[in-house]
């Protein structure tokens, strides 16, 4: 049996960067991954043609540059080749009529963009900025979190607690509709809500928009030189470099459990491998209860919470390799934009959204396109074009087309539905890029059931984790039964895009729980408090 400190289950973002801090920290670490590939839902191949280089999932890491875990381990990464590049045109929208607007990098700039009112926004966000991005990167059930609240209540006071925490609920819709005159601003950025998981309608979707608008101004839309691989390449390989290990092709069958705590897991060839200090499962609910946790005396709430836990909207990739670049028509700024939302606007994403939770395929869907050649020249052969589309509103069971146009079937996905919408989607964007169907060198689809078969952790196609409706975010996420990153048997953490922070790569559960796990023993912590050697 091999002995380490801790073993993490899986090496996506946050299980990579939690490894790396306990390995840097000198813990004995082991990351043991399922797939031949480490990175989770970070991956860079040559998709369709030789020389093309496409993130296949993911592909955009503001949330990681602008997080805790880079700002600890951003030196350490670029010693080791990783590389950021970024740009001062991070995004835009493109309208059925031909028009256009922008999110910026400058406020002068997004005022002229948005509308005089953005200037007011940035007044009132700033301010209380530290409190904002501190409910995003702190375990909301700790003392930490008693500490945030308890620092909002002093610096606003009761009623204007209650207000700010009125306002964090507040849906996107509402925000927008009383913030901005201009629906166009609307339109830039209510299809961001999308890229957290959530609807314009929904509960916290308007706190969130503040949150993107004001990173995408302030941190661009960064990317790695020579693609989204290269961060996980950097992270094992200090791992690696601190004595850790990494290794593919590892399927975990079950956590061990002796005595109420988790000592290490034995894998589906029977190897096992100790755990002395933790076993860190960057999982799904359903994974960690239902397969990790199979054979173990777990209290019934939160095995029954498991079981409820709900998936979200099902999503779909379609990557594009082009003969030349793509030709955008109307605003020239849309061919420089490093991601382009193509959408009628907010009731446009509203009304796709409300579709597909009904079952239905999108008559009008949000399409997002992004250009990483607009960033990164080095991912396709020169004078070539590179589109990575997302479609973020699709059902895992689909009932019907809401356009009456596709025969859906007994309701699941196949490779024929997933083309026929495809076609769809290709043919919109023809509106907007003249020269699309002509420049097309290859065309790779990836529908809910291929993500799913390719990640075991995007569950019905869902790439954010788990449904982001408020009984399963915030204080309540993963579910109520179980919040928090401690489950109900000892020494094991669960982390995750179904855990608080949420999705995205920001590495937000994988940092917190590694600075969990480096704090000192509670005696030690006294002591030290008493020397002044800790802020209480």
């Amino acid at each position: 049996m091999a002995e380490y400190d801790a073993v993490v289950v899986g090496s996506g973002v946050n299980s990579l960067a939690c490894a790396a801090l306990l390995a840097r920290a000198g813990w004995r670490v082991c990351v043991l991954e399922r797939n031949d590939w480490f990175g989770g839902a970070i991956k860079t191949e040559e998709l369709t043609e030789p020389g093309f280089l496409h993130d296949t999932f993911s592909a955009w890491h503001p949330l990681w540059v602008g997080g805790a875990a880079h700002a600890e381990l951003g030196g350490d990464l670029a010693q080791r080749g990783l590389e950021y590049l970024d740009t001062d045109l991070p995004t835009g929208t493109a309208f059925p009529d031909g028009s256009a607007a922008f999110l910026l990098r400058t406020a002068e700039g997004n005022a002229q963009e948005l509308g005089p009112e953005w200037p007011g926004v940035l007044e009132r966000f700033f301010p209380n900025a530290d409190i904002a991005f501190g409910v995003l990167g702190t375990e909301l059930w700790s003392p930490a979190g008693m500490a945030l609240a308890l620092k909002a209540l002093r610096r606003f006071g009761r009623a204007g607690a209650a207000a700010f925490l009125g306002d964090v609920l507040q849906s996107s819709r509402d925000w927008l509709q009383t913030t901005f005159a201009d629906e166009k601003a609307h339109g830039v950025l209510a299809p961001w809500v999308l890229h957290t998981g959530l609807g314009p309608d929904q509960a916290t979707s308007g706190f969130m928009t503040q949150v993107i608008a004001v990173a995408l101004q302030e941190g661009g839309l960064p990317i790695p030189r020579g693609g989204g691989a290269k961060l996980a390449d950097a992270l094992v390989q200090l791992i690696r470099d601190h004595g850790g290990i990494c290794e593919t092709d590892k399927d975990v069958e079950r956590v061990l459990v002796s005595s109420g705590r988790a000592v290490g897991v034995r894998l589906t060839d029977g190897e096992t491998v100790s755990a002395e200090r933790a076993v860190v499962a960057s999982v799904t609910p359903t994974q960690l209860y239902a397969r990790l946790l199979a054979d173990a005396d777990v209290p019934a709430p939160a095995r029954e919470g498991a079981e409820s836990f709900r998936y979200g909207r099902s999503e779909m990739q379609i990557h594009f390799a082009l003969s030349e670049p793509p030709r955008w028509e109307g605003d020239e700024r849309l061919a420089g934009a490093a991601m382009v939302h193509v959408t009628p606007g907010l009731d446009g994403v509203s009304r796709a959204v409300n579709e597909a939770e009904r079952g239905l395929l999108p008559a009008e869907a949000t399409v997002v396109v992004g250009q990483p050649l607009t960033i990164d020249p080095s991912r396709a052969p020169e004078g070539k074009g590179i589109l990575w589309i997302q479609l973020q509103e699709l059902p895992w069971r689909v009932k019907g087309d809401a356009a009456g146009e596709i025969d859906t079937g007994n309701g699941a996905w196949t490779d024929d539905l997933r083309e026929r919408y495809a076609d769809r989607i290709q043919a919109r964007l023809a509106k907007h890029i003249p020269n699309l169907e002509s420049s097309i060198v290859k065309r790779v689809a990836l529908g809910p059931h291929d993500l799913e078969r390719a990640n075991v952790n995007l569950r019905h196609g869902d790439p954010y984790g788990g449904a982001l409706a408020l009984d399963q975010n915030f204080l309540w996420r993963p579910f109520p039964q179980s919040p928090g990153h401690a489950t109900p048997v000892e020494r094991l953490w669960h982390i995750g895009a179904s855990t608080w922070p949420g999705p995205g790569l920001g590495a937000g559960s994988g940092t917190i729980v590694a600075k969990k796990l480096l704090e000192p023993p509670l005696p030690e912590r006294a002591l030290a408090r008493a020397r002044g050697l800790v802020r209480r």
